[in-house]
């Protein structure tokens, strides 16, 4: 934006506030998420808020496996919990989550064409909460969750990373995230904690001394590359931003960064784009907009019952947010009103970035809008593109886009409206004490000044006068030739801070050079017009009524249909060949009645404007009136065969006219087809849309079932340790050991029980009873069935046929809800025992005896 867009930027957070490091992740993000935490130092002094799309009606396991990764304690979030250093807040399922009272705050999540958006909620909260006491933090996921959230935290000083798309799973996320620019520092996640700690490290202070001859000298980069000159800026502003690319570049002082932009021109360019701050959203300030598509716009038309061409200009209109937003309430109010007189409305919407004059023009957003524009607005003004909305074609078509410095280069004039919405606010009073004046000598009488939330006239109380109801819609007044002098601050070519004792002499180099212009292009400039690639008439300069005049019937700017009889063919193929041609093409000589009926000289220009111009693809037409010859001025003669060649001419013209309405209606035709066309388009873009939805629906239950396969494959890693834990522990026990269910099939069995039964592991879920053993135990399923009926435990001694003893102890198996699942038949090895009372015995008889 020309400078910026924008709402004021966020206050700096107190120093006591602890700073957050938002992370945001979907599918895939389990594992670098452990990455990052497990890199945090000790005692970092920040708090970690991890934000990840989960299931809504599956239990989280997450602050669990998070908390075998790093020795902060992990927390699942309540509502209004407070926030403390050291520790990791995890968002919990199907909730939002945002800030109240400066505490972590919950509310139910809401749903934007069919999908959630967590990440981008949580991050502006956290944006205007914490401003430059945030890092946001994007990982693995599908779809482009987290982009706006980034884009706020930027804008209020925040910090913004993003994880190297090649190391992610599912690198959409991320990379949605750098291609809209979002992204200060794209890493490996483990590498993020150093690099956002050192960007929270105090820098060095500046000298008065150092920090006027960096300014200066930083400046004078800035305007030798971009042409952009940030000296009138306010100071504390520009100071955070520089502050913020020092930090980034990880430099300590002012004067190595004044170094380092001299050796690397791509950083003056970012550090530019830094500086215009810019910030703009769809109906931003919604009771100024509701203001004035209620009064001022319909006040406005009433003033003119026949019908008007009104004329607006948005500056600084950053990405088009704005100017968009101006030509829907424009809109609408034509429809509510429904007047019998034609009103049309052309904006010119310019700003000094170029990229964003560019997204602007492609007139596509994302999904994000939806947060800021009605679900009706969206329904009418807008087509469902790929990941968000493009706006409708006629709109689009009511706005020329192009750069402008609204600082040094000329206004556009006689205009009925001009949105200039929170941008003074960036200014000091020097600057802002020309652009008032500016602006009230853009604007006809009584046209309209729409101006910020904390934007004002100042002390130009005599040019401006507020709506009644509205403190930020102003009306032109009429005012002095004296009390607006210096319109046009003139470029400047070098930076040079006087010293404050050193008086200015105003220069009026400014105000002649541009009266002068007016004069010479009043003067000496033939009438032209600006035309679309289909011939309409976008703008007129000059008098062109003895070339143009409205067709009779429903209004039409076409210029084929407004063209005068003389020029009407050859206009036609002159447009043609500008179209094929580089350069001008031109038709000399034509001879053309005014509405006198006499005879002029007419020279005839076209040329189609390249993608270099700011309006490419506009075709400007130019008429030059020209003397004739006075061998064209003699008298019509009464010769008989110039009669008859006269006839014959005339007889030509009917028929290249006849041709001409055929033509026109094979015009119509084709238009009827284009519309039908059109029906079918619209149509099959609707199916589109759904597709487009079910396909979204499929990746965010894709990103749900993998974040849950990654909690369900760390707990079936738990269970494998403990099942490799209870093995062990059965098998150093020495005890033979034998599950069996409900049926008496085996369910598990020790490596000690081979040596009773013989199992092989093929033999699971076999009944027991198919099993050979060695056991003298006939009775041993019946005594199974009977501790399964009476849940009471049996223990016999029983021998083995080889000689052996062991002693049999049936339980019942209780799982761990207490439900009863069958048997456990354990083997305790006695024939040691068994022997030693065989001796006893023998030893006792013998004693007897």
């Amino acid at each position: 934006m020309n400078p910026h867009q924008a709402g004021p930027a966020a206050p700096v957070p107190a120093l006591a506030a602890v700073p957050i490091v938002a992370i945001g992740a979907s599918a895939g993000g389990f594992d670098p998420i452990c990455e990052l935490l497990g890199g945090v130092p000790p005692a970092s002094g920040a708090a970690y808020v991890v934000i990840q799309h989960l299931d809504p009606e599956h239990k989280a396991m997450l602050p669990e496996l998070l908390q075998r990764v790093t020795p902060m304690r992990v927390l699942e979030i309540t509502d209004r919990m407070a926030v403390q250093a050291d520790c990791v807040y995890v968002i919990p399922p199907n909730k939002e989550l945002g800030f109240a009272d400066g505490m972590l705050a919950l509310a139910p999540p809401r749903e934007l064409r069919g999908h959630r958006l967590p990440i981008d909620t949580f991050f502006q909260a956290l944006a205007h909460e914490r401003g430059e006491l945030a890092a946001g933090v994007v990982l693995s996921g599908m779809g482009g969750d987290g982009t706006l959230g980034l884009q706020a935290i930027k804008q209020h000083g925040g910090l913004t990373l993003a994880q190297l798309p090649s190391s992610a799973k599912f690198d959409p996320m991320p990379r949605h995230a750098i291609d809209a620019g979002a992204v200060d520092i794209v890493a490996l996640p483990q590498q993020m904690p150093a690099q956002i700690l050192a960007h929270w490290r105090p820098a060095a202070p500046w000298s008065l001394v150092q920090r006027r001859d960096g300014l200066q000298e930083l400046f004078q980069l800035l305007l030798s590359q971009t042409g952009a000159n940030f000296a009138d800026y306010k100071l504390n502003t520009v100071l955070r931003r520089i502050e913020r690319r020092i930090k980034l570049q990880q430099l300590r002082t002012l004067e190595q960064y004044v170094g380092f932009l001299r050796q690397n021109p791509a950083e003056v360019e970012l550090l530019f784009k830094e500086l215009l701050i810019g910030v703009t959203q769809f109906f931003r300030d919604q009771k100024v907009w509701e203001q004035l598509r209620a009064t001022a716009l319909p006040q406005l038309l009433a003033e003119h019952p026949e019908g008007l061409a009104l004329k607006a200009w948005v500056p600084a209109c950053s990405t088009g947010e704005e100017a968009y937003s101006l030509a829907i309430v424009f809109q609408e109010v034509i429809e509510e009103i429904d007047p019998k007189a034609r009103y049309t409305l052309q904006i010119f919407a310019t700003d000094l970035d170029p990229d964003a004059i560019a997204r602007a023009r492609a007139g596509v957003f994302g999904a994000g809008i939806e947060a800021d524009v009605s679900a009706e607005r969206l329904r009418r003004y807008f087509v469902p593109a790929e990941k968000g909305y493009r706006i409708r074609k006629d709109l689009r078509n009511a706005i020329i886009f192009a750069q402008q410095n609204v600082i040094a280069d000329p206004p556009f004039t006689k205009l009925d409206i001009l949105c200039c919405r929170n941008l003074l606010i960036y200014f000091n009073a020097k600057l802002q004490e020309q652009l008032v004046p500016l602006f009230h000598y853009a604007l006809k009488p009584d046209g309209l000044l729409m101006l910020g939330s904390a934007d004002t006239p100042g002390r130009f109380v005599d040019l401006f006068a507020p709506l009644a109801g509205s403190g930020r819609i102003y009306r032109r007044l009429d005012a002095s030739v004296q009390r607006v002098t210096n319109y046009f601050p003139t470029r400047e070519t070098s930076i040079a801070l006087p010293p404050p004792s050193e008086a200015r002499i105003p220069s009026m180099t400014g105000n002649i050079q541009s009266q002068l212009e007016q004069l010479l292009l009043r003067k000496h400039t033939p009438a032209a017009v600006l035309l679309n690639p289909q011939g309409d008439i976008l703008y007129i300069h000059g008098r062109t009524g003895a070339f143009l005049e409205p067709a009779a019937g429903k209004a039409n700017w076409n210029i084929h249909a407004m063209a005068r009889d003389g020029v009407r063919y050859e206009l036609a193929d002159l447009i043609k060949r500008a179209g094929e041609t580089e350069g001008i093409v031109a038709r000399r000589g034509l001879v053309v009645a005014d509405d006198a009926g006499q005879s002029q000289g007419l020279d005839l220009t076209a040329e189609a404007l390249g993608p270099s111009d700011a309006l490419a693809g506009m075709v400007v037409i130019t008429f030059a009136a020209v003397a004739l010859p006075q061998a064209k001025r003699r008298a019509r003669t009464t010769n008989p065969r110039l009669l008859e060649l006269e006839q014959q001419l005339a007889q030509a013209r009917l028929e290249i006219q006849a041709v001409r309405d055929e033509m026109q209606a094979s015009r119509e035709e084709l238009k009827s087809a284009n519309e039908e066309l059109q029906s079918t388009n619209e149509e099959l873009q609707s199916t589109n849309e759904e597709l487009t939805t079910s396909k979204e629906e499929m990746q965010s239950l894709n990103e749900e079932l993998y974040t849950v396969n990654a909690e369900l494959q760390s707990k079936v890693d738990d269970l494998s340790l403990v099942n490799g834990d209870m093995k062990n522990l059965l098998n150093s026990t020495d005890i033979a050991t034998i599950f069996l269910d409900n049926a008496l099939c085996i369910r598990r069995f020790t490596n000690q029980a081979t040596q009773i039964y013989k199992l092989i592991p093929t033999d699971l879920n076999r009944p027991l009873g198919d099993i050979v053993n060695d056991l003298d135990y006939p009775d041993l399923e019946r005594d199974a069935r009977s501790v399964l009926g009476t849940l009471l435990f049996t223990e016999r001694e029983v021998a083995t046929r080889d000689g052996r003893w062991f002693m049999v102890r049936i339980m019942p198996y209780r799982t761990v809800e207490n439900v009863i699942d069958g048997v456990v038949v354990t083997f305790v090895n006695i024939s040691d025992a068994k022997q030693l009372e065989a001796q006893l015995s023998a030893m006792r008889q013998r004693s007897e005896s």
